[in-house]
């Protein structure tokens, strides 16, 4: 929704900007123009490293204030210069959510997060201003509550408000989805929709999931390699371009390369928009008359593997009765996982899903044995965890954290991945390592510090660390947040690449699209208990468990769906393969 009285009045106004990082071979920016209007609802897209962040970064006064570098040119935030202008004032036009937003809480109740920058500015209504931060987000219910008793998403809502109550005009959240569940990830969506069309608030996003721009957005800004600006566009038109944007390595919705891929098929080959939601796309395939509803037929042996495959192969991973969990402030112990019994054997690749608190992080740290059980056991290759220290179990498991920014203790990268190998007093690594640098595209950014590097760069970062440490056992959580389409490829290449060293892959994910490309078995968590444990294709037939795990399937599943598409498509290329065996010779033959 634009609106009319102010949709050409500029908020943001960039005039020929370039940056440099101290110690960068290349521009992070190079002569980026850009007007943002007020009101606008923006998503910046991307591959990892085009400069998205460094270019919000540079909105809110933290490029050049916060961030040293070589800057040029102007930027202007409602009329203000941001490099005559101080943080502390930008914010009150600005409010940033950063990626990694619970490091932006700092008081322990939600009510005191929200009064806290008011307060801190000396504002007499501070407290007035906190409670209408929480009412425009309709979370009132939750301002007594402790931080740490929130869930993914409620920190991530306190964030927001606290962000909000020094009323800016501008709010700009970096990767809003990378750590939440798919049902909480669109309530914060709902909710900037909410502050955009209500309270005419300029949003801008930073975001890789291009079908939550598809349903919120207004307009799309494409970035290339370089830091430049390649193009603003309106959001139908922009991820219409597919072959486009496919060769920057970001991949439009689903149900867009769907009909893109079809367009000389069911879609006149003038057109040049697609749908770009599933709405769009059920309404699309019922215009078409295609009987669709056709059940398909797929090789049961080949397409419906069940959990117990693998299950004659050797046992990695056992847990026993397990029960863990944590000492709440007043003494008392909350459980997290409850009475777990589980087995993972050499060859699976585990997909660990359900909703943010589910308890699939505590038990990714007892497999690893950052934690111990309280009740029962976990034995890893033969080990029991209680009874080794996680420096041994290091060995043997390569642990890959949900916050990348944790995994760095060196001042650059390349000594962040050798560690590993080094502390074992491993010899002859070089080529090994510069290999692993050279598959996640991070040998220009060897020297960087990992804790500088974006958010994309910063995920390819820990994934060679851990494929560095060439373990028996993968733990990822969350490892595809912040990726591209190119380095997603690049991280299930090399575990295959891998193979002869890693005997499994545990990963904890929202990403469904992951699931139902890569995993053999998924394992549904929901409020520490095990509630399904399947293969990809059966997991998205049981609305009522995914619903229940706050998990939402990918486009093309929801779409087969909406087809009555049996069983249904788990990707793009099963969807097209199905469309095409269906459509009449008369409807081929008409199109042109």
């Amino acid at each position: 929704m634009t609106h009319p009285m102010t949709e050409k009045q500029p908020i943001i106004e960039i005039k020929d900007i370039s940056f440099r990082y101290p110690g960068a071979e290349y521009e992070s920016l190079q002569h980026v123009n850009l007007t943002i209007n007020k009101g606008d609802f923006i998503a910046i897209i991307g591959s990892n490293g085009s400069g998205k962040s460094t270019l919000c970064k540079c909105f809110n006064g933290l490029i050049p204030t916060y961030y040293a570098g070589d800057l040029e040119g102007s930027v202007m935030i409602n009329g203000l210069s941001t490099q005559s202008t101080s943080i502390a004032e930008l914010s009150k036009h600005v409010a940033y959510v950063f990626q990694d937003f619970e490091n932006q809480l700092v008081r322990p109740t939600v009510y005191d997060e929200v009064c806290f920058a008011p307060l801190n500015f000396g504002y007499e209504d501070y407290k007035e201003r906190g409670m209408n931060a929480l009412r425009m987000l309709e979370i009132e219910d939750i301002q007594h509550k402790w931080i740490w008793q929130l869930s993914g998403g409620q920190k991530h809502m306190t964030a927001l408000a606290a962000a909000l109550s020094l009323e800016p005009d501008i709010i700009i959240v970096d990767e809003p989805v990378a750590q939440l569940d798919p049902a909480h990830a669109r309530l914060i969506y709902e909710k900037l929709k909410l502050l955009n069309e209500k309270y005419n608030k300029t949003i801008i996003v930073i975001e890789h999931h291009t079908e939550y721009i598809a349903d919120y957005c207004t307009n799309v800004m494409l970035m290339e390699a370089g830091g430049k600006v390649r193009w603003i566009k309106p959001v139908k038109e922009g991820l219409s371009s597919v072959d486009e944007l496919a060769s920057l390595h970001i991949q439009p919705p689903q149900v867009t390369q769907a009909f893109h891929s079809l367009r000389e098929k069911i879609v006149p080959t003038t057109q040049t928009m697609y749908p770009i939601t599933i709405k769009e796309a059920a309404l699309a395939l019922q215009q078409s008359a295609l009987p669709y509803t056709k059940p398909r037929h797929v090789a049961i042996e080949e397409q419906y593997k069940q959990s117990e495959e693998h299950s004659d192969r050797p046992v990695l991973l056992k847990f026993d009765n397990v029960v863990s969990g944590y000492q709440s402030m007043d003494r008392n112990q909350k459980p997290t996982l409850q009475n777990i019994n589980l087995e993972m054997h050499e060859g699976q690749r585990i997909a660990l899903i359900g909703n943010n608190g589910a308890g699939k992080s505590t038990l990714l740290r007892l497999i690893a044995g950052i934690r111990k059980p309280w009740e029962g056991s976990v034995t890893v290759c033969g080990k029991n965890t209680s009874q080794t220290s996680p420096e041994q179990l290091s060995d043997l498991v390569s642990f890959i954290f949900q916050n990348p920014e944790e995994m760095f203790i060196s001042d650059n990268i390349r000594a962040d991945i050798e560690f590993f190998l080094k502390a074992r007093k491993q010899t002859n690594i070089e080529p090994f390592i510069d290999h692993i640098m050279d598959t996640f595209n991070l040998t220009e950014l060897q020297q960087r510090d990992g804790r500088l590097l974006s958010g994309g760069q910063q995920r390819r970062a820990t994934l060679a660390i851990g494929m560095a440490m060439k373990p028996t056992i993968m733990l990822l959580d969350e490892p595809t947040a912040s990726l591209d389409i190119a380095s997603r490829r690049e991280m299930t290449r090399l575990f295959d690449e891998l193979r002869d060293h890693v005997k499994a892959i545990v990963v904890a994910t929202h990403d469904m699209q992951l699931v139902a490309d890569w995993a053999t078995r998924v394992i549904v968590m929901h409020e520490g208990r095990i509630i399904m444990d399947t293969n990809s294709r059966d997991v998205f037939q049981h609305e009522h468990i995914l619903k229940l795990a706050a998990l939402i399937p990918p486009q093309i599943v929801e779409l087969s769906h909406y087809a009555n598409i049996t069983p249904p498509c788990l990707s793009v290329a099963e969807f097209i393969t199905h469309i095409e065996s269906i459509i009449p010779q008369e409807v081929y033959s008409g199109v042109n």
